[in-house]
């Protein structure tokens, strides 16, 4: 790997983070719109945009190969279906925070989800922590508490949108395919469901799609908006080490809660503060720890 290659690699994993913390400006725009008839819209014209990358990047091939090897392995179809309910739940649920002005906890959610993995591996797959990984939960698990007791009760939201990404992660490693693949499957498998939902809008003279043709424009573009960014970041992966990764996937929600702030005056407490406080200091020791094994297992023997 050459150095132009990996600056390269940054600039893809920088300007997908960049669209995944400004998306809550997108879905403030169809904030008109049902949450559920966006993400209806949002898979299926997700998977008409993935059908269409698939043409230009030449992998039609590859692709109906691989709805063949799925049919065929009915616990890989099995991983699939569950994929895809997984990350469409996410993506429902972020879209839900957004527009009903709960933009900080969808990106608190967000700065969990490495450490809600991280708590996966440990449970289901037998993976062992070391003293700064199990201090770095634990200060999480206390920014989740003082959430907790600031509204009376546990954050759902926050919780639900890392836990929905980390499962998701999760069955991925059992479907090991081509990401672009991968994403085009998944929302193949969810979108005959949001084309029943979208056609029962439609009888029930329900269907905002119609709207406008701002609105309609709006929908439409969902699918690339949901797409892009997952490219972006697959073409940096190929070349941009996973500590650098690891670094850059705070932009996101960083971005995200600037936006909620900044944008949408969403109101930041001390408790939103201190657990924040709580939660990036479980990062950045996370983060520490990992590039600093990385650096030990680069090092000559």
């Amino acid at each position: 790997m050459n150095l132009s290659s990996e600056k390269k690699g940054i600039i893809y994993a920088i300007l997908s983070y960049l669209m995944w913390g400004l998306t809550p400006i997108y879905w403030k725009l169809l904030q008109h719109v049902s949450s559920e008839e966006i993400l209806a819209q949002r898979i299926f014209w997700a998977f008409i945009f993935m059908l269409g990358i698939l043409l230009i990047m030449k992998k039609w091939y590859i692709f109906l190969d691989f709805i063949k090897e799925i049919l065929e392995k009915p616990r890989l179809l099995l991983s699939l279906c569950i994929a895809s309910v997984l990350i469409s739940a996410n993506w429902g649920i972020f879209m839900w925070a957004v527009i009903h002005g709960r933009i900080l906890e969808a990106s608190l959610g967000q700065y969990i989800t490495p450490l809600t993995s991280i708590l996966l591996g440990v449970i289901l797959l037998k993976e062992r922590l070391n003293k700064l990984q199990t201090i770095s939960f634990l200060l999480a698990v206390i920014g989740v508490f003082i959430l907790t007791f600031h509204y009376g009760r546990v954050p759902w939201l926050s919780l639900s949108l890392a836990l929905t990404f980390g499962f998701y992660g999760l069955v991925k490693k059992v479907i090991k395919t081509d990401s672009t693949i991968g994403l085009a499957m998944e929302t193949m498998s969810i979108a005959p469901l949001a084309f029943l939902y979208l056609s029962h809008l439609m009888v029930q003279s329900q269907l905002q799609f119609t709207e406008s043709i701002s609105t309609s424009l709006l929908l439409m573009g969902s699918g690339a908006v949901t797409a892009l960014p997952l490219l972006l970041f697959t073409k940096s992966a190929k070349t941009v080490s996973l500590s650098m990764l690891g670094i850059l996937q705070y932009i996101s929600p960083t971005l995200s809660l600037l936006v909620g702030v900044f944008l949408y005056r969403e109101t930041l407490s001390t408790a939103h503060i201190m657990a924040f406080i709580f939660i990036w200091s479980a990062l950045a020791l996370y983060t520490f720890s990992s590039v600093s094994n990385r650096w030990k297992k680069d090092l000559p023997h």
